[in-house]
């Protein structure tokens, strides 16, 4: 599976959530992503403690990696919402390391689905710290993902975990417990599709296949 999403929201225009508390220097060096793959370092807000920016792979490595870039190695770029704590390489991250990815819209097949305002919403993820013998660090995350609705079904089997505004606080706070991370489940059960919509592409992307 390969997946592509897009980010073509300029700065002024990001969540204010997100220019909060910013990596030095990323003011300057942002720009607007047509279309971001698997691998490419991408925006993500994060919760230790404080909610921060960062960036980070998208493609998920777990902390035990010998080496990050091995590509023999799985780096899944999403994960099942319905099983993702059951999972040795995702359970501990679930627990307290939830993120959110913005996005202006994604893709699947030949298909951009945004919302019909066109502002950016939060793509649901849980992100991973991997750290080297010499104390070198890299963060990865992985999208969630769900059930698709009534929109998306027609182009594929599942699609991404969508945040709504306002929980940003809630999602990304570590877990005290299982009742906290229950309480997140109906969150996860699918969005409306009323406020969204579904564009056919004039030129196919390159390299493109089923997103999520």
């Amino acid at each position: 599976m390969c997946g592509r999403y897009e980010l073509t929201t300029t700065f002024e225009k990001l969540p204010s959530l997100l220019k909060k508390d910013l990596p030095s220097g990323f003011k300057q060096k942002y720009f607007p992503q047509q279309v971001i793959r698997p691998m490419d370092p991408i925006l993500v807000l994060k919760n230790e403690g404080k909610i921060t920016t960062s960036l980070m792979l998208w493609g998920f490595i777990s902390e035990w990696a010998i080496d990050p870039f091995d590509k023999e190695r799985p780096r899944p770029f999403n994960a099942r919402s319905e099983t993702v704590g059951e999972k040795k390489l995702f359970s501990g991250s679930w627990r307290h390391k939830r993120c959110l990815i913005p996005a202006s819209g994604f893709f699947e097949k030949n298909y951009r689905i945004s919302k019909k305002d066109e502002q950016p919403f939060w793509l649901a993820g849980i992100w991973n710290r991997w750290m080297s013998p010499d104390g070198s660090e890299l963060e990865s995350c992985c999208v969630l993902t769900t059930k698709p609705n009534e929109l998306v079904k027609p182009l594929h089997n599942r699609m991404p975990v969508i945040i709504p505004n306002g929980l940003e606080e809630e999602w990304t706070s570590s877990a005290k417990d299982g009742f906290e991370l229950g309480a997140l489940e109906p969150i996860m059960a699918g969005w409306s599709p009323f406020e969204w919509k579904v564009e056919l592409l004039n030129k196919p992307l390159i390299s493109q296949m089923s997103l999520f």
